[in-house]
């Protein structure tokens, strides 16, 4: 059995580093790239999207919420991969406006994310949840 490499050595970990960027850039047509054709995306609790034109259209309404002003990045890391697939759970730290052009409030949720290795050894999103287990407390409030 081959021990999983260390998450900041793991090639979805630069990938994720690369997603951070080009969503704090708006450079969403690149941002896609990552993304797997049939990926679904989490964009807030109850609210789940797939294939990659949805997602757009949802970052662009995320980067319209927040006034052009969210920031993206990465706290601890784990990447446990197995049979092509790569479970990734961590840190997203996210800066957003407080109110009407406010002051960036920092934000800290502990994200999931699914990557799978296709034949030609490219890893792409397949699940995106930034917003990880704290979907479960939206479901059993509902309850």
């Amino acid at each position: 059995m081959a021990d999983n490499p260390s998450a900041e050595s793991h090639p979805v970990a630069a990938l994720i580093r690369q997603a951070d960027r080009l969503i704090t850039a708006e450079d969403f047509g690149r941002l896609l790239a990552i993304y797997d054709e049939d990926a679904t995306l989490v964009v807030k609790p109850g609210l789940v999207v797939s294939g990659r034109a949805r997602i757009r259209q949802a970052f662009e309404a995320i980067a319209d919420h927040f006034e052009h002003r969210l920031t993206v990045t990465q706290g601890a890391m784990e990447i446990i991969e197995g049979s092509d697939t790569a479970l990734v759970v961590m840190e997203t730290l996210l800066e957003i406006p407080h109110g009407d052009g406010g002051a960036l409030i920092p934000v800290r949720r502990k994200a999931t994310y699914v990557f799978r290795r296709s034949a030609d050894g490219q890893w792409l999103c397949t699940v995106d949840n930034s917003y990880g287990t704290d979907i479960l407390e939206e479901v059993s409030e509902a309850l």
